[in-house]
């Protein structure tokens, strides 16, 4: 009866449901399923926005021309410039003064290097360009007479400086010290230019054994280089008596 009794009342608890602790556990976990799919959900939402913005700015990139980082990073560094140059300014400073006294010593060892290792002569591409080069090192050469200047200012006023109205023709007599420089590099430039390598000149008492330029080039560094070991092969295919 006692066995009984036991087995009716675990049946009466079963029926009866969890108790309340039961239940409180699972509101529990619960709640903490939906804070956890509310993170997710917020990450998610997130990483969307980000990418979004990625994409955006990656296409805002692409239309951007190839060189747009050099320019900016130009502009930054000349926007510094300027504000370095006001605050020496304000403070009565010189600014190249300033910026020498912030190179350190290496730098400007690595920086002088460099100017010794630069060729600004690229070479021959075309007489225009030719022309320009020589004409740029010829002005740097000269150096303006700045007393002769202010005298002809003062000397001829307006009339110094010539419109479309202007008669220029037979109006301007040199200086003999002008005439007396231009003479003296003209001399110099003949000078420089007869030290230049030229063409050899054709013989036409030569042997013809080239089909064109470029092969006959061919065959006198041939020549140069293995015409001694040779030389006896030659004459005897010459004479046509050649083994």
């Amino acid at each position: 009866a006692e066995c009984g009794s036991f087995q009716s009342s675990e049946e009466e608890e079963e029926e009866a449901g969890p108790g309340p602790a039961a239940a409180a556990a699972a509101e529990q976990r619960r709640e903490e399923r939906l804070r956890r799919f509310r993170e997710l959900h917020m990450k998610r939402y997130e990483a969307c926005k980000l990418n979004s913005q990625e994409v955006v700015e990656e296409d805002k990139r692409l239309k951007l021309p190839p060189n747009w980082e050099a320019k900016k990073a130009r502009l930054e560094w000349e926007l510094q410039v300027q504000e370095k140059k006001k605050e020496c300014a304000a403070r009565g400073e010189d600014y190249e003064r300033v910026k020498l006294l912030e190179i350190s010593a290496e730098d400007a060892e690595r920086w002088e290097r460099k100017k010794k290792r630069k060729n600004p002569d690229l070479g021959f591409s075309d007489y225009a360009a030719a022309q320009l080069r020589q004409y740029q090192r010829l002005t740097r050469q000269i150096k303006p007479d700045l007393e002769q200047y202010e005298k002809l200012k003062e000397q001829y006023g307006e009339a110094l400086y010539p419109t479309s109205d202007s008669l220029l023709h037979g109006t301007h007599v040199p200086s003999k010290e002008g005439v007396d420089r231009m003479v003296a590099d003209l001399e110099k430039q003949i000078e420089k230019r007869e030290k230049y390598s030229r063409r050899r000149p054709y013989n036409d008492d030569a042997d013809i054994d080239y089909i064109n330029e470029r092969n006959a080039k061919f065959n006198q560094k041939a020549e140069r280089f293995y015409g001694k070991y040779t030389a006896e092969i030659k004459q005897n295919l010459e004479r046509g008596t050649a083994v």
